[in-house]
C-alpha cells in the first residue's frame, strides 16, 4: 500500500535528515516469491518504517520493472501483448505487497511517458559528453523466428568452469550468478522455438565505462564504507576484472525507444533503463523530483536488493549518473541480501519453485508471522534456508512463548477485575526509580534500546529485530523474578510498580517492533486502547514505567499469536512442493477426484432409492451405448525409434513408434512443415493408439501422434510426456476412469467429439478442458505454445 499519512508529496526539508529509499524494482514475469520479498521490498519497508519511527523525512520508492525481453517472453507464453502482461502482473504485485503490509510512498511502474522522458534525457547527456560509442557486435539470430534474440530469449549451458548449468540465460547464469553474453553460452537454443540460433553482426550503442573509471572509483572510495560487505566484495571483483564498454541498446520493440536516427528501431537495454525507473517513478510522485534526485548535499540515498543486482547499482547506474555531469544524488548505503533457499532447493521466480506471495494468503498464517520469520531468516551474510519446521519452531518458541506470552500475561492481569487485578486501569507506581528489580531492568532496557538504534542505523535489520525481542525476554524474566502474583496479595505498591513497568515495556515493544510487524503493533495499541501513532526517541527506554500514564484504561486483551500445528505444517509442505505448474495440476486432480467421488455417492444413493421403490432388485436395463468420455481413448507414452520423409507426400513423415507392444507401430504425421526431421528422432511423444488404421498415400498409419497448434496455425509442437515416463504408460485424464475402447468406431465420432476440448493451458500443460494429461510420472506438456489446440 502507499503511505496515506500525508496528502501532499513530501519534499526534502533543509536542516532535517532527508532519506530516499528504493528497493530493486521487481520484474513482471511472475508473482514474487518469498526470496524476492525479503531481498528487496520487505527489507526496505522495515528501514523506511524505522526512519518514520525516528521522525526522519523519508520517502520509499518502488515499482514494477516492465520493459525488456522477459516481458516479451512471458507475453508469448500467455498469448497476449507485453502491455497486457505488465498490467496483469503490476496489479498482482501490488496486491501481494498490500497483503504484506508494505508501505510505499509511491509504487509505480517503468512503462510510463515519464520513464521515456527521463531515460532519453540521460542518454542525450551521455551522448553530448562523449561517453557513448558505436560498435558492431555479434548477436544470435533465430532463422525460425526471423529475428535477433535478446539475452533472455536464449538459453544454454553456462560456460563458467565448474558450473555447466544447462539452463543459463543469455544475460546471467541463475546458478553461479555470473553475467554473460548470449554468444558465450554452450549449446545455445532459442527459448521460443528451441532451435539453434546462428551468429550475425548488428550495430549497437555502448557506454564507455573505462572512460568513467576514475570518477567511479573516487565515488566508491568515498562511499563504500557504509555498504554491506557482500556489495563491497562484488564491486571490487568487477573493478579488479577491469571495466569494459557495455552495450545499452537491444533489438526489441518493448522498451524505451533510442532517440537517435540510426538506432530508432532499437530500445534501451533493461539494465540501463531499469535503475532510471527509480527516478521516473519519483517524478510520478512529485513534479519536483529533482529536489530528491539532484540534491546530494541534503538527501541520503539508501538502496535495497538481492546480490545478483549489485553491479547494476554500484557500477552501472552510478557511472551513468556521473557521465551526465549533473549533480545527482548518488547512493550512500546499499543493503544486499544473499539467497533465501527453499526446503531442499532454490526459490526460482522463472521456474515457479518456492512459496509465492499469492500463496501465503491461502494459509492460516497471519502476515506478522510471515514478516517476522522472513526477517529473522534474512540472508545478510550467507544464504539462508526456509523450512516449514523452522517457521513453526520460531512461531512457537519466539512469538508465542516469548513475545505473545509477555504481552498477554501483562494485559490480562491488568484487565482482571479487582480484587484479582486492576480492572483494566494502569496503576500508579510511585517509587519505581528506587525499586531495585525495576532499576536493574531499566538499565538493561536502556542499553538494549541503544543497541537497537545502532543496529538499525547501520541497516543491520536482523540484529535490530533480535535486540527488540531480547527486551521481551527481559520482560518475561522480570515478571518471573518479581513473582507479581504474590506481590498483589502481599505488597500492593511493589506489584503496581512491576505491572506499570511491564505495561510500559509492552508499549515500548510495540514501538520497536512496528517496522518489523506493523499489524502486531497496531493490535497491541488497540488492546492498550491507544491510537496507532508510533515514534521512538533516544530516551524511550530509560523509564519504561512512564510510557503509559496512571489511570489509563486499556482495551480488551486477547492472544496475539496462535499455534501452528504439526498436521498444518505437513499439509503446507505437501501443498507447496514442486513448481507452480505441478501444484495446479495436483489441485485439478484433487478437484476431479472429489467430483468423481461425489458423483459415485449420488449414483449409489439413486440406485438404492430406486431399488427400494421397486420392492427389491432394480429392473435390468437394456444395453446402452457407452458414454463418450476421455476414458475411451487409448493414449500412451511412445518413443519415435525412426522417422523419415513419406515417399509419396512432401508434407508427411513416416515414424516407427514403440508404444509398449511387441512391435513398433507405423504412423504417418503431417509435421514436415513444422518440425525438422532431426528433431523427430528418438522423441518421447503421446500417441493415440485406438483410432481405426487409415491409409495415407499408400502407407497404413496405425496411430496418431498428438501435437499442439497455435491459434493461427503457424506453429506446431509435439505433446511430450515427462522425461521419467515409461514407454507404454497410459496417459489419462483425472476423474475419467475405465478401460479404453479396443478400437474407436468412426461412425460414433468419439475422437471428433472429444478433440474440440483438447488444449494447452497458460502453463503449457496439455489438458482436456481444464484437466491435465497425466502419466504415472507427471503431466504432459508442450515447449512454448499456450492456449493451443491439440489434434
Amino acid at each position: 500500500m502507499e503511505d496515506g499519512n500525508t496528502s501532499a508529496p513530501k519534499l526534502p526539508i533543509p536542516g532535517h535528515r532527508n532519506i530516499l529509499i528504493t528497493s530493486a524494482l521487481p520484474y513482471v514475469n511472475n508473482v514474487p516469491h518469498l526470496g524476492n520479498i525479503i531481498g528487496c521490498v520487505l527489507s526496505a519497508d522495515v528501514y523506511a518504517r524505522y526512519c518514520r519511527l525516528r521522525g526522519y523525512n523519508v520517502i520509499y520508492i518502488c515499482g514494477t520493472d516492465e520493459y525488456g525481453t522477459a516481458t516479451e517472453t512471458k507475453a508469448l507464453e500467455e498469448n497476449c501483448t507485453p502491455k497486457e502482461i505488465c498490467d496483469k502482473y503490476h496489479a498482482i504485485h501490488k496486491e501481494v505487497y498490500d497483503w504484506f503490509d508494505i508501505c510505499f510512498d509511491k509504487f509505480g511502474r517503468t512503462s510510463t511517458p515519464e520513464q521515456t522522458e527521463v531515460c532519453q534525457a540521460i542518454f542525450k547527456k551521455l551522448f553530448e559528453n562523449e561517453y557513448l560509442s558505436e560498435n558492431t557486435m555479434q548477436q544470435l539470430y533465430c532463422d525460425t523466428c526471423n529475428k535477433f534474440l535478446a539475452d533472455r530469449l536464449v538459453e544454454g549451458s553456462c560456460p563458467t568452469e565448474g558450473c555447466n548449468y544447462d539452463s543459463a540465460r543469455g544475460d546471467q547464469c541463475e546458478k553461479c550468478g555470473k553475467l554473460l553474453n548470449p554468444t558465450e553460452l554452450k549449446e545455445p537454443r532459442c527459448k521460443v522455438c528451441q532451435t539453434t540460433p546462428r551468429i550475425r553482426d548488428t550495430d549497437h550503442l555502448f557506454i564507455e565505462l573505462p572512460a568513467l573509471k576514475d570518477k567511479l572509483e573516487k565515488y566508491i572510495k568515498k562511499t563504500s564504507g557504509s555498504w554491506s560487505q557482500n556489495a563491497i566484495q562484488t564491486t571490487n571483483a568487477w573493478l579488479k576484472e577491469g571495466l569494459k564498454q557495455r552495450c545499452i541498446t537491444r533489438d526489441l520493440k518493448w522498451g524505451v525507444p533510442v532517440p537517435h536516427e540510426k538506432y530508432k528501431e532499437k530500445v534501451f537495454y533493461v539494465w540501463f533503463d531499469a535503475p532510471i525507473g527509480y527516478v521516473s517513478i519519483t517524478s510520478c510522485y512529485t513534479s519536483e523530483w529533482e529536489k530528491w534526485w539532484k540534491n546530494p548535499e541534503n538527501v541520503e540515498l539508501f538502496q535495497f536488493m538481492g546480490k545478483d543486482n549489485v553491479p547494476f547499482h554500484t557500477v552501472m547506474f552510478p557511472s551513468t549518473q556521473l557521465g551526465t555531469g549533473e549533480n545527482w544524488t548518488l547512493m550512500k548505503t546499499i543493503s544486499v541480501t544473499e539467497y533465501l533457499n527453499y526446503e531442499a532447493g532454490k526459490f526460482s521466480k522463472s521456474k515457479g519453485v518456492g512459496v509465492f506471495g499469492n500463496d501465503v494468503k491461502d494459509t492460516n498464517i497471519p502476515v506478522e508471522v510471515w514478516r517476522y520469520y522472513l526477517l529473522t531468516n534474512r540472508p545478510e551474510v550467507s544464504d539462508t534456508l526456509f523450512t516449514w519446521d523452522d517457521l513453526q519452531a520460531k512461531l512457537t518458541g519466539e512469538l508465542l512463548n516469548n513475545l505473545g506470552n509477555f504481552v498477554n500475561r501483562v494485559l490480562s492481569f491488568i484487565a482482571k477485575p479487582e480484587p484479582a487485578g486492576y480492572g483494566s486501569v494502569i496503576p500508579d507506581a510511585p517509587g519505581a526509580e528506587s525499586h531495585p528489580l525495576t532499576q536493574s531492568l531499566a538499565e538493561k532496557v536502556k542499553i538494549l534500546v541503544k543497541e537497537y538504534v545502532d543496529a538499525m542505523e547501520k541497516v543491520k535489520l536482523k540484529q535490530g529485530l533480535k535486540t527488540a525481542m531480547s527486551i521481551s525476554s527481559e520482560g518475561n524474566a522480570y515478571l518471573q523474578a518479581s513473582q507479581f502474583w504474590k506481590l498483589y496479595k502481599e505488597d500492593k505498591p511493589s506489584c503496581a510498580i512491576v505491572i506499570r513497568t511491564a505495561a510500559g515495556l509492552v508499549h515500548l515493544l510495540a514501538q520497536l517492533l512496528e517496522p518489523f510487524m506493523p499489524s502486531f503493533s497496531r493490535e497491541v495499541f488497540k488492546q492498550l486502547d491507544l491510537p496507532p501513532h508510533f515514534s521512538l526517541s533516544d530516551d524511550s527506554g530509560d523509564k519504561p514505567w512512564e510510557n503509559l500514564p496512571p489511570s489509563h484504561k486499556i482495551g480488551t486483551p486477547q492472544p496475539v499469536f496462535k499455534e501452528l500445528k504439526d498436521e498444518e505444517v505437513q499439509q503446507y509442505r505437501e501443498k507447496f512442493a514442486g513448481s507452480q505448474a505441478d501444484r495446479r495440476a495436483r489441485d485439478v486432480v484433487a478437484a476431479a477426484n472429489m467430483a468423481e467421488q461425489l458423483n459415485r455417492t449420488k449414483l449409489s444413493d439413486a440406485k438404492k432409492q430406486k431399488a427400494a421403490k421397486g420392492g427389491g432388485k432394480p429392473k435390468p436395463q437394456p444395453a446402452a451405448e457407452r458414454e463418450v468420455t476421455m476414458a475411451r481413448l487409448d493414449i500412451r507414452v511412445g518413443k519415435i525409434l525412426k522417422a523419415e520423409k513419406h515417399p509419396n507426400a512432401d508434407s508427411l513423415y513416416v515414424e516407427e513408434i514403440d508404444v509398449g507392444e511387441d512391435k513398433p507401430r507405423t504412423v504417418a504425421s503431417g509435421l514436415v512443415k513444422y518440425i525438422p526431421l532431426e528433431e523427430m528422432q528418438n522423441r518421447m511423444v503421446c500417441v493415440l493408439c485406438n483410432l481405426k488404421p487409415s491409409k495415407m498415400r499408400d502407407v497404413m498409419s496405425h496411430a496418431m501422434v498428438l501435437a499442439a497448434s497455435s491459434s493461427d496455425g503457424s506453429k506446431v509442437e509435439l505433446v511430450e510426456p515427462p522425461e521419467s515416463a515409461k514407454i507404454g504408460d497410459r496417459v489419462t485424464i483425472p476423474g475419467f476412469e475405465g478401460e479404453p475402447d479396443d478400437l474407436l468406431n468412426p461412425k460414433k465420432k468419439v475422437w471428433e467429439t472429444l478433440m474440440v476440448d483438447l488444449n494447452t493451458n497458460e502453463n503449457l500443460v496439455a489438458c482436456y478442458k481444464d484437466l491435465p494429461f497425466t502419466t504415472p510420472a507427471g503431466v504432459c506438456k508442450v515447449s512454448s505454445i499456450s492456449n493451443a489446440t491439440i489434434r
